[in-house]
């Protein structure tokens, strides 16, 4: 999403994600939308590119560039590098102007540690943040996707990202069980190119494994033609037997390859991740309190992140909970509007921040 205004000063809300990174500005709403990657110059270090212009480069780039994505599993896996991506996209959002120090809330990861907590405050202090504050990832789904987290009932959000999937119970403003599990949409990703290889002997690269997850890609059988209510263009008109033609390289020849693969091949392809996050859901809700499960019950769960677009989940959830399951407005953006509107209320979602972690069974 392209930026040419400055908004020096304003306080702004950061939703540093494994895939993508969004970035909220106070009475602006959602000013910059871009990939989570940095592409360097392994000899001397120096930052080529950052967002849109380094996720070209994967799989794409000589010997002496490399393409990093500096946040794995939700957190900071290289924090020299998630600092000069922090430092660029604020410079991109602030402008040039000196001394443009804004307050920033950061979304992280519910199961974050002590230690990758710190490093998310300092990354984002020597990005150029004069406060740093933090919200779990989950409760600013929540808030983005419009349920009333403030109320005395139980709301249940599934936040599907790039390297966690956050499975929360909230009430009162406050999480009452969580489980951060390290499946989601990267997880998709490999479980499609290992599939590819070990049936096919060809090697595909990370961008087509997101292509043809995003092309025929499903969780559910029944969830090509009717998921969504029935309506084909909704799931793009996908059926079991479509086919998507993929390029890749030969482990036998080594040389290159086409290769068509069917949306059933895909769906089985994808088992394990999708396996793995309906238990997530399923073990959050065996450590509900009995009294906010029927709250959920009435009120249905709510799906979000860039994995809820993944056709047919929505359907495989309800069908084996046998609860309602919604994928909310706009999923891809509920975690930074979430944590924007934080920044709007800061006094009154002070509550909501800077919430100490906690060990969760669930996060692997």
């Amino acid at each position: 999403m392209a930026q040419s205004k400055s908004f020096s000063g304003r306080d702004m809300g950061i939703d540093l994600g494994t895939a993508n990174t969004l970035v909220y500005v106070r009475g602006k709403g959602v000013v910059l939308n871009e990939p989570s990657v940095v592409a360097v110059n392994a000899e001397d270090g120096s930052v080529l590119s950052v967002g849109s212009e380094a996720k070209e480069t994967i799989g794409r780039t000589p010997s002496n560039i490399v393409a990093i994505r500096p946040m794995r599993d939700g957190v900071i896996a290289d924090f020299e590098i998630a600092e000069r991506m922090m430092r660029h996209f604020i410079k991109k959002v602030m402008g040039n102007r000196r001394f443009s120090r804004p307050r920033v809330v950061v979304c992280v990861p519910s199961g974050i540690t002590g230690v990758e907590r710190r490093a998310v405050i300092e990354a984002a202090s020597q990005a150029g943040a004069r406060q740093v504050h933090l919200v779990e990832e989950p409760m600013a789904a929540a808030i983005g996707a419009g349920l009333p987290v403030s109320e005395p009932t139980g709301c249940m959000v599934v936040d599907i990202g790039g390297g966690t999937t956050e499975v929360a119970v909230i009430s009162l403003g406050g999480i009452v069980t969580a489980r951060s599990v390290r499946t989601a949409g990267d997880a998709m990703d490999a479980a499609i190119i290992s599939y590819v290889k070990k049936e096919y002997a060809l090697a595909i690269g990370e961008r087509t494994a997101e292509e043809i997850k995003l092309s025929i890609g499903s969780a559910s059988p029944t969830g090509y033609a009717d998921a969504g209510g029935g309506d084909p263009e909704e799931t793009q008109g996908l059926r079991p037997g479509d086919r998507l033609t993929v390029r890749g390289r030969d482990q036998v020849s080594g040389l290159p390859k086409t290769l068509e693969l069917t949306a059933d091949e895909i769906r089985h392809a994808l088992a394990e991740p999708v396996d793995a996050i309906v238990m997530a859901v399923r073990q959050t809700l065996d450590e509900t309190p009995p009294e906010l499960s029927g709250d959920i019950m009435e009120r249905g769960i709510v799906l979000t992140g860039g994995g809820a677009l993944l056709r047919g989940l929505d359907v495989r959830l309800s069908r084996e909970l046998d609860i309602p399951v919604f994928v909310a407005d706009e999923p891809l953006d509920c975690v930074a509007v979430g944590t924007g509107r934080c920044v709007e209320n800061f006094a009154s979602m002070r509550t909501v921040l800077d919430a100490q972690p906690r060990l969760l069974s669930g996060r692997l």
